[in-house]
């Protein structure tokens, strides 16, 4: 019995015991909260039912919660029932019930933990776009991390995600890379606002090496061809190091595209048909603040040059246009004004603003023996997602970006992520389901199998522990979903590796000496099995390796 299995059960019990002494059902929550006590003695689960609905019923708390312990004391998968304090339900489950977690696990495989809560849902998820003037930076590698990790839990969920890199290749920033590229090009220092770096020039030589003669051109065709072939060569670049880093776009939309093909004018002008826009000072202006941002966007500007958020506009009805049901942005630290501004453009359009969710991540910081480290000698002035992975590797690098909160700063020590010891996340996490792999090896050289297992004899309280930590996987991939975390996946991972980890080290698996394999080995090396398909579950979520070998 999963904790949401129980919570239906507690929801049903709790039905049936308001209706046989004519209380009102209604008052009972649509979501059954349970939770594993702090405490092990307090009981596997707990649940605040009584606590949440008695007073609307017009009944005690303690009263509540004592009829609905009488009944559950009954109930198939219930051992026990207990009341606590004003009103809480302690509960210790049959060992049957439990038992029907492991089953459970054994029987999805590869599945176990994925729902279809968001089956139909198309959701467009943009993550990275740096800007390709330059190689992915570590900001730029945190949302790789998440975001990969972010699609494939809502993917878990059943939704549609369509994996999106927009490509900032329209503006000003382009033309400066452009011309730092021929200055490099041409032996002359960086312009001012230029870019530096040593792949400024790598990436000169190419486009040199490219197109012929670009030197030799007039200063408007050499600009151009220096712009096309050098945006050309940082996103060839930029695919390379993602998809070394295990994250896949499914679509590279182009800024400059909808600029040259006249969406971004025909948006615009469907908006000012559609009184979505107002006319002031000469300018274009969107009705931002409806939204709450602090002030109104200029969308074309006094001397009728479009603003950076009509190009926003523009891929924002492409998207919608493409079935993207929501549309979720993964934007950077500096990026906090375009929340609303982005709710707004989906308000333009008549759409619920419910249908933009903008995330926004904080910086990253890299430091070894204590001190930060030293910036990147390729591109000059930042670390780059290549200079991470070489000091450390992907799957390190991946799960340490992925582990935390992205509203939080993330502080990396890569002499702790490079060590292989308990204190080191993933290590601790990879180790767990290299030592099961080892574990079932051992097992087949013994002809020790985990068919048909008595899985009822698996009563010791080390046992229970790691199978209600199983049980929680699926919640925890929902919650991750729901609240756009797959943190929370690599934290119920160290969770389910210590669980496993102190059921190992109390619980022997396999017979030793001249010992007969027995029912209870059996059933020990099938809770195993299912420990190492949740482990490897949950890593492959992240997009990090379950190594059998370490």
């Amino acid at each position: 019995m999963t904790p949401a299995a129980l919570a239906d059960l507690l929801h049903a019990v709790a039905v049936d015991v308001l209706t046989e002494r004519g209380l009102d059902t209604t008052v009972l929550p649509e979501t059954v909260t349970v939770e594993r006590p702090r405490n092990p003695e307090h009981g596997d689960y707990a649940t605040n039912i009584a606590l949440r609905s008695a007073k609307k019923a017009g009944v005690a708390p303690a009263e509540l919660a004592g009829w609905l312990a009488s009944r559950l004391e009954s109930t198939d998968g219930i051992r026990t029932a207990e009341v606590a304090g004003p009103g809480f339900l302690n509960l210790r489950l049959a060992a049957d019930a439990q038992a029907g977690i492991v089953a459970a696990v054994l029987a999805a495989g590869e599945g176990y933990g994925h729902a279809d809560t968001l089956t139909g849902q198309a959701i467009n998820l943009e993550f990275v776009s740096a800007n390709p003037t330059g190689p992915i930076h570590l900001g730029g590698a945190r949302w790789a991390a998440v975001g990969d990790a972010l699609g494939r839990v809502l993917a878990a969920q059943g939704a549609a995600v369509t994996r999106e890199y927009y490509v900032n290749d329209a503006g000003a920033q382009i033309d400066r890379f452009a011309e730092s590229l021929i200055a490099a090009a041409e032996g002359r220092p960086v312009p001012e606002n230029g870019y530096g770096g040593a792949y400024v020039a790598e990436v000169a030589a190419k486009v040199v090496e490219t197109e012929q003669g670009v030197l030799d051109q007039p200063d408007d065709q050499k600009l151009a061809a220096f712009k096309r072939l050098g945006v050309e060569v940082m996103l060839d670049e930029m695919r390379a190091s993602l998809e070394a880093f295990g994250t896949h776009f499914d679509v590279w939309s182009s800024e400059l595209a909808l600029h040259t093909s006249g969406a971004v004018e025909k948006a615009v002008q469907d908006l000012k048909d559609g009184d979505a826009l107002y006319f002031a000072d000469g300018a274009w202006w969107m009705r931002s603040t409806d939204q709450g941002d602090d002030k109104d966007r200029v969308v074309i500007k006094s001397d009728g040059q479009p603003a950076y958020i009509a190009g926003d506009i523009a891929y924002y009805r492409d998207k919608r246009a493409r079935g993207a049901e929501l549309a979720i942005y993964m934007l950077g630290a500096d990026h906090h004004g375009y929340i609303h501004r982005l709710k707004a453009v989906a308000a333009a359009f008549g759409d619920d603003p419910a249908r933009v969710e903008v995330l926004i991540g904080q910086l990253v910081n890299l430091v070894r023996g204590g001190e930060p480290v030293k910036m990147s000698k390729r591109a000059g002035t930042i670390i780059t997602l290549e200079d991470l992975v070489d000091a450390v590797g992907v799957d390190a690098a991946r799960y340490s970006l992925a582990r935390s909160s992205v509203d939080q700063v993330l502080e990396i020590d890569l002499d702790l992520i490079s060590s292989r010891t308990n204190e080191n996340p993933v290590f601790y996490v990879q180790y767990a389901h290299a030592r099961l792999s080892s574990l079932a090896r051992n097992a087949a050289d013994l002809g020790v199998s985990a068919e048909d297992p008595d899985l009822a004899l698996l009563v010791h309280p080390r046992e229970g522990d790691l199978i209600r930590t199983l049980g929680e996987f699926p919640r925890v991939l929902a919650s991750a979903a729901g609240l756009r975390e797959p943190h929370r996946v690599a934290r119920y991972l160290e969770e389910l590796a210590g669980a496993y980890h102190r059921f190992y080290d109390t619980c022997r698996v396999l017979p030793q000496g001249d010992e007969e394999p027995a029912g209870i080995h059996t059933a020990r090396l099938a809770l195993c099995t299912a420990a190492r398909q949740v482990l490897a579950n949950g890593l492959g979520l992240l997009g990090v390796s379950a190594p059998e070998r370490m």
